[in-house]
């Protein structure tokens, strides 16, 4: 997968976003406005820049955004123009992050995800809702268990799974497991239905999912918390 294309396409639709009602509340980002979202995001956008190219990661000021609109959505624009090309380095190189492997690569990944959970959230604030690409989806569903569950657990904010379940894409015939042992339940759905209930966008039980085997202990697995 190009992460760096894929990033650049949903930098641009969360951009094009904006020029929508900011003032439209963020359902899943606590009492965050579409404004607030958009200062997340470009902020985060130039955290990423200095963590690539000052090799530290003690710079994120949503402060820095401006308060009018217009200069709100060019800043905005600007920072993601700042991280693609920031993230035009050799994948390889070394940069800080705060999860191995700590390269340019992980960056260009983590960043991916993030905007594309943040685009979905943007235009569901909005009511005009946008499917997630099936393939970036499901590597959004590994790397919450290979990355964001592993740093959850190291900052003590989760515990160890005791147990396995096993997650299955039903759109792509993809599986993940996560969790020791064998699984005590599965969990099947689209790609997308997967990473937006890991991420806590709908319900661990929602009727989209379908579950077999034993659904508690499944739930319970799943529980987390699995992200931030």
């Amino acid at each position: 997968m190009d992460y760096l294309v894929e990033l650049r396409r949903e930098l641009d639709e969360f951009g094009a976003l904006l020029n929508g009602d900011l003032t439209a509340s963020v359902e899943h980002c606590g009492d965050w406005t579409l404004t607030d979202l958009a200062r997340h995001m470009g902020a985060g956008n130039l955290w990423v820049v200095a963590a690539v190219r000052e090799k530290r990661g003690d710079r994120y000021d949503e402060d820095a955004a401006p308060a009018d609109p217009a200069a709100l959505r060019a800043w905005y624009a600007q920072s993601a123009d700042a991280l693609v090309e920031a993230l035009s380095a050799d994948p390889d190189t070394e940069a800080w992050t705060f999860f191995p492997p700590h390269t340019v690569g992980f960056w260009r990944r983590r960043r991916a995800q993030e905007t594309l959970v943040h685009r979905w959230d943007a235009a569901h604030a909005l009511g005009a809702p946008r499917p997630l690409d099936p393939e970036l989806a499901a590597d959004g569903v590994a790397e919450v268990f290979e990355v964001m569950a592993g740093r959850m657990v190291t900052r003590g904010a989760a515990t160890a799974p005791e147990r396995a379940v096993r997650l299955t894409a039903t759109d792509l015939g993809r599986s993940w497991t996560y969790g020791p042992g064998e699984p005590v339940a599965e969990v099947s759905g689209t790609a997308e239905d997967l990473l937006l209930t890991l991420w806590g966008r709908k319900p661990r039980d929602t009727g989209e999912l379908h579950w077999s085997g034993d659904r508690a202990a499944g739930l319970a697995v799943l529980a987390g918390p699995l992200v931030p």
